[in-house]
C-alpha cells in the first residue's frame, strides 16, 4: 500500500467534504468484450469475471491504494491511477471537492487482454464517485455513461461494464447513448486468454483510414444479423460474427490470435478477437460445445491459452455502502 499525504487537515476541508470522511462504498464491475466481430466500436457484451474494490473517503489530500490480482504490479499507486483520476473527474464535473481516498482493489479482469480492463477501471471509478456523492447528488445512468465515455473515449466497453448484458452504444446529439438487450440463454461465452498482452492503441493504429463500400455493407449486414443471433437464433452465430473492418488488419500484430480464430471458425465455432485482442471470444450455441472449442485450441496452437467458461453478466456494475449492500 502506498500513502500520499498532503498537509490539508480535516478541519480545513469544506463542510461537504468533511461529511464524506469515513464513508466506504463497494463497487463490482464485470469484464467486457467489445466489437463481437462485425460490431466495431458499437457492440459490447458483459462477462462474468469481475473487478472489485472498496473506496473510503479520507481527509482531503490523503491517498492510499492497495491492489491485488491481474496487472497489480503495473498499476500506479499515486494520483495517476485511473480510478483516482476518474473519481476526481466526476467530482470536478459535479462542482464538488474530492476527498482523500483509500482504495482497496482486486482485479479479476485480465489486463491488456482485450477484456475491457481500462473500461472496467473507468466504470468502477464513476460508480465509486456516484456512491460517495449519494445523498448530495444523484447521478443518472445517462450521467454515468457520459462521464465514463468522456474519460475512456469510446462507449462500447463502458456501456456493458456499467449496465450489463449486450449493449449497443452510439454517439447521438445528446452525447453517448446505449440500448441494453437480453441475450438468448443458449449463448455460452468462452474466452481464450493468452499469456501475452496487446496495446489497444497499437491495435487501432493498424486500422486503415478508409474501407470499401462492399466491406462496409458486409459489416452492416452481419451486425444486424448478430443482434438476431444473440437474442433469438444462436445457430446463426457463425455467419453473424464475420468481419471485414478490423480483425484482418490487426492480425499482423497478433498472429497467434488470428490463427486460432481461423481454426475455430473453420471448425464451426463463432470465434472473434475480443476487443482489441489478443484474447479470443467464442460465442458457443450451448454450454456443451465450449469444451470442444477448448480442445481445438489445444490441438492447433502451442500457445498456452487459458480457457474461461463464462456467463453473460446481466446486472452490470454495482455500488453500495459497505453496510447497506449494492444497488
Amino acid at each position: 500500500m502506498t500513502t500520499v499525504t498532503a498537509p490539508a487537515s480535516e478541519e480545513q476541508a469544506p463542510a461537504a467534504t468533511r461529511e464524506l470522511i469515513g464513508r466506504t462504498v463497494e463497487v463490482t464491475v464485470p469484464a467486457t468484450s467489445a466489437n463481437l466481430g462485425p460490431g466495431f466500436d458499437t457492440l459490447g457484451l458483459a462477462l462474468s469475471i469481475y473487478d472489485r474494490l472498496e473506496v473510503t473517503a479520507l481527509p482531503e489530500g490523503q491517498l492510499e491504494i492497495a491492489v491485488s490480482g491481474s496487472g497489480a504490479e503495473d498499476i500506479p499507486r499515486d494520483d495517476s491511477n485511473l480510478i483516482v483520476r476518474t473519481i476526481r473527474y466526476v467530482f470536478a464535473d459535479a462542482g464538488r471537492t474530492m476527498p482523500g481516498l483509500r482504495i482497496v482493489a482486486h482485479n479479476g479482469v485480465p489486463h491488456g487482454r482485450g477484456l475491457g480492463s481500462s473500461g472496467a477501471a473507468v466504470a468502477a471509478g464513476v460508480l465509486a464517485a456516484k456512491g460517495l456523492l449519494e445523498g448530495d447528488l444523484d447521478l443518472s445512468d445517462a450521467d454515468l455513461l457520459r462521464l465514463a465515455t468522456e474519460i475512456e473515449g469510446h462507449p462500447d466497453n463502458v456501456a456493458p461494464a456499467l449496465f450489463g448484458g449486450l449493449t449497443i452504444a452510439w454517439m447521438g446529439e445528446r452525447g453517448p447513448q446505449h440500448k441494453k438487450l437480453l441475450v438468448h440463454r443458449g449463448v455460452s461465452p468462452l474466452v481464450l486468454v493468452p499469456p501475452y498482452t496487446m496495446s489497444t492503441s497499437q491495435a487501432r493504429s493498424l486500422q486503415p483510414p478508409q474501407v470499401s463500400t462492399a466491406d462496409a455493407v458486409f459489416n452492416v449486414s452481419r451486425s444486424a444479423l448478430l443482434i438476431a443471433a444473440l437474442m433469438q437464433s444462436p445457430e446463426l452465430l457463425l455467419d453473424a460474427t464475420a468481419d471485414r473492418l478490423h480483425q484482418d488488419y490487426r492480425a499482423q500484430a497478433m498472429p497467434e490470435t488470428q490463427r486460432l480464430v481461423q481454426a475455430l471458425r473453420a471448425a464451426g465455432f463463432a470465434a472473434v478477437v475480443s476487443g482489441a485482442g489478443p484474447s479470443v471470444l467464442v460465442l458457443a450455441d450451448g454450454p456443451g460445445s465450449r469444451q470442444d472449442a477448448v480442445e481445438v485450441a489445444n490441438r492447433v496452437s502451442d500457445t498456452p491459452w487459458e480457457a474461461l467458461l463464462l456467463a453473460v453478466d446481466v446486472r452490470g456494475g454495482t455500488v453500495g455502502d459497505r453496510a447497506e449492500g449494492s444497488t
